[in-house]
């Protein structure tokens, strides 16, 4: 049977496994994101961490850190670690973090759409201009250019605190935090995370978003639209593996098809062979 056959596919490709998560560990750059699914009608996560080199996708009962630990990939990562603003990526702190810029961009966009604050508009064009920049030098910008491109985006901040200000001070004795408008909470967060949105600036290892983490989870999400869920647990870690499998064997320039055959056949693919480093980009 077709479930047979997968169960088959999930066995032989045990060594990938065991392959590939040491590999993420060493890589130089690791993109993470999690999006939910269905499994039996339950409410379950999809983590996967990735690179251009390599893909590992795995599900858990939990989204946050006690997820990400039992996965194996992220407590070890030390290269540049990308992602969005979801604090528990924040709880890794042998590596350097960088911002997705493309939630960046839709969200300040979304703040000069409806509220028409042109400190978004300027910083959201400030963004796209500095990731050219970067393109334009081959990947990393000279100390100088970095120091006048921040004072740019200190600038932009400057005038968004003038168009966004902090709200007023509350009444003594009031409890919990003074609730901030959206434009004001992004503000902030751009303020106070200077470093890794702009870590693309002159860090190599350091991509201006998120987008490879982002494509690497769209099959899943796609196959959700479809079946709807996932029919027991067993079947979305079969899905998962051999997805990793087939992503990691496509970006290594291999087709689907022949993996599958050396699969069947008992043998791995020429790239698990190689020096593990050097595919850990």
């Amino acid at each position: 049977t077709l479930f047979a056959f997968n169960q088959e596919a999930y066995q032989r490709a045990e060594p990938f496994a065991e392959w590939v998560i040491p590999a993420l560990r060493q890589a130089t750059t690791v993109h993470a994101d999690e999006t939910g699914i269905q499994i039996d009608s339950k409410r379950y996560w999809l983590h996967s961490a990735s690179n251009e080199a390599l893909t590992w996708l795995a599900p858990h009962a939990k989204r946050g850190q006690e997820a990400m630990d039992a996965i194996g990939v992220l407590p070890f990562v030390q290269g540049v670690l990308v992602h969005d603003h979801w604090k528990p990526y924040y709880r890794y702190t042998e590596c350097r973090h960088a911002l997705c810029n493309a939630h960046h961009l839709r969200e300040l966009i979304g703040v000069w759409e409806n509220d028409q604050q042109a400190w978004a508009k300027a910083l959201h064009d400030l963004l796209l201009a500095m990731n050219q920049a970067v393109e334009d030098a081959g990947g990393r910008l000279s100390p100088d250019a970095v120091r006048r491109w921040r004072e740019r985006y200190r600038h932009c901040l400057a005038e968004g605190d003038v168009e966004s200000p902090p709200p007023a001070k509350p009444p003594p004795g009031t409890r919990g935090r003074t609730k901030r408008t959206q434009a004001r909470n992004l503000l902030e967060r751009l303020q106070a995370h200077e470093e890794d949105v702009l870590r693309f600036l002159e860090d190599s290892a350091a991509p201006f978003t998120n987008n490879q983490g982002e494509r690497d989870l769209r099959m899943t999400k796609v196959q959700q639209k479809i079946s709807g869920c996932f029919r027991s647990w067993e079947g979305a870690e079969i899905f998962c593996r051999m997805r990793s499998f087939l992503s990691t064997s496509v970006k290594q320039g291999l087709s689907a098809h022949a993996v599958l055959e050396q699969l069947f056949a008992g043998e791995m693919p020429s790239f698990m062979r190689r020096d593990e480093r050097s595919q850990a980009a």
